[in-house]
């Protein structure tokens, strides 16, 4: 591809999608999630703008599909975005729901960072963004496992930061507050973050000259009170 690339996590709904959106007039996007239905829908949106999208349904927690999905691409940008919560009380919280946000929230970090990484430092340029959470600095109750993935984002992010940063690639995290999305549904969303107000914030992280690095940013919304 002669236009730089973009690869997406969690790229079929969400965040995700409105970054992958908010990305396509850069960038080619690479699109990775588990819904081929709803990949196929978004590199329709994409594609039907003239814009390029590579949808591929890929399970990130199988390090082997990431490695297939993700073998010889020189991406540019990667946007670490794919994540599940599941809120309730430790005890009430079983094994395999741990395991699945463990797996997919941090694990996976490791396999999709470690497939695009080495394109980056020999170009001597790149950006990876990961999407964190406010709860990786603020834990909530029933959030022990979520909570405790995202302080894992944020120690491994700054980590990234330090150790790539003399080979011109940025790292950074974005952590916003409840977004409106599947992921957390509410009867009153009205308070929350759109997904797109996340993507504008993730790209403004990118969209930055050559020798800065914006690091971490926190979004929130803005309660603007009612005139009467």
């Amino acid at each position: 591809m002669d236009t730089p690339v973009a690869v997406v996590t969690g790229a079929s709904r969400g965040i995700g999608r409105a970054t992958a959106l908010r990305l396509a007039p850069q960038f080619a996007i690479v699109a990775l999630a588990r819904n081929g239905d709803e990949l196929a829908s978004l590199a329709e949106e994409i594609e039907s703008a003239g814009r390029i999208c590579r949808p591929c349904v890929v399970d990130i927690t199988d390090p082997a599909a990431v490695n297939e999905a993700l073998d010889g691409l020189d991406a540019q940008v990667l946007v670490n975005n794919a994540g599940i919560g599941i809120t309730k009380p430790f005890l009430e919280l079983t094994r395999d729901e741990w395991k699945r946000m463990v797996d997919l929230n941090f694990n996976a970090l490791f396999d999709v960072t470690r497939a695009v990484l080495p394109a980056m430092i020999a170009r001597g340029s790149g950006h990876i963004v990961f999407v964190g959470s406010i709860t990786g600095r603020t834990p909530y109750v029933g959030g022990a496992c979520y909570s405790a993935t995202k302080h894992a984002v944020m120690g491994l992010s700054e980590s990234l930061m330090l150790e790539l940063r003399e080979y011109g690639v940025k790292v950074s995290v974005v952590n916003p507050g409840s977004v409106a999305t599947h992921f957390s549904e509410r009867s009153d969303p009205s308070w929350m973050l759109a997904p797109e107000d996340v993507a504008e914030a993730i790209v403004r992280v990118i969209d930055t000259p050559a020798d800065v690095l914006v690091h971490r940013v926190e979004v929130r919304t803005l309660t603007v009170p009612k005139r009467h």
